[in-house]
């Protein structure tokens, strides 16, 4: 196996291996991956996996003994971050440190500021948000949550203002492809759903 690219905390160990054990299956290790990215950072993966489930793809290590898969997307992202689980008196859960940046990529990070600096505290006052999942070329993936997520207005006022704003203020762009369904399939962020692709031509 290659060196451990994170670190788990002891008691972070601790808890993930009575999780394991409460499992009551044999042979699992830990799988991990960052699977977007949102206002508060990366957002995570983390389940118990067999070992056998483990892809060409994935980069696979151990921490204490402990079998971990990182799929080779995350890897740049996840290189240095470390695991702890924390018990405190507003509760108890795992917290992940991450020193990586959340876009290392010029026009990523610009329409990040975008969405920072003007979208996102507009649509807030209607309980809504809006994440930058990725950037591939000049296409930016977008998902609408909260209160923009099953509005009818959407598409017709929600994300052409959205479009509009990032387009005059990151050129590089030229197409949004908004993807609310993210969590099913392998990339599905990639495959534009209803009325993802720009009407902005």
């Amino acid at each position: 196996m290659t060196a451990a690219l994170i670190t788990i905390s002891e008691a972070g160990l601790a808890k993930i291996r009575e999780l394991m054990q409460a499992e009551g299956r044999d042979g699992l290790g830990l799988r991990m991956g960052v699977v977007g990215r949102g206002p508060g950072g990366f957002q995570y993966r983390l389940a118990f996996v067999p070992e056998s489930e483990r892809t060409p793809e994935d980069v696979g290590f151990e921490v204490g003994g402990l079998p971990v898969m990182i799929d080779q997307p995350s890897v740049p992202l996840l290189t240095g971050a470390s695991i702890d689980y924390v018990e405190s008196s507003y509760g108890s859960g795992f917290k992940i440190d991450n020193p990586n940046p959340l876009w290392s990529d010029p026009t990523a990070l610009a329409v990040q500021k975008v969405l920072d600096d003007e979208i996102n505290p507009a649509v807030a006052s209607h309980g809504g948000n809006v994440t930058l999942l990725d950037v591939k070329g000049d296409v930016a993936y977008i998902r609408l949550g909260g209160g923009c997520q099953g509005c009818g207005m959407v598409d017709v006022t929600l994300k052409q203002g959205i479009e509009v704003r990032i387009r005059d203020a990151v050129p590089a762009i030229r197409e949004i492809v908004d993807s609310t369904d993210h969590a099913g399939g392998r990339n599905p962020y990639y495959q534009p759903a209803k009325g993802g692709r720009s009407p902005l031509e």
